[in-house]
């Protein structure tokens, strides 16, 4: 995972640490990374200009945990 988030662009990363910040209080907000299972534990967030970013993540509340288990940024610009 921190390979990941390395390799994103620096304009990226504020958006992501407002990501990470809302994740702590509220994980739940995202979205279901699969539609047809709403209240599955496996959420999404997507963030950044154009929404270019996307987190996808594990909510283990039993163990009050989010787990990130993926991290991209789309270069949407085509740079």
């Amino acid at each position: 995972m921190p390979e990941q988030i390395t390799a994103l662009p620096s304009q990226a990363l504020p958006h992501l640490a407002e990501v990470l910040a809302t994740l702590e209080l509220t994980p739940w907000n995202g979205r279901p990374h699969h539609e047809d299972n709403p209240k599955g534990a496996v959420r999404r967030w997507t963030f950044g200009p154009d929404q270019a970013g996307h987190v996808i993540y594990l909510i283990l509340d039993d163990q009050r945990e989010v787990h990130l288990l993926l991290v991209q940024w789309l270069d949407l610009a085509g740079h």
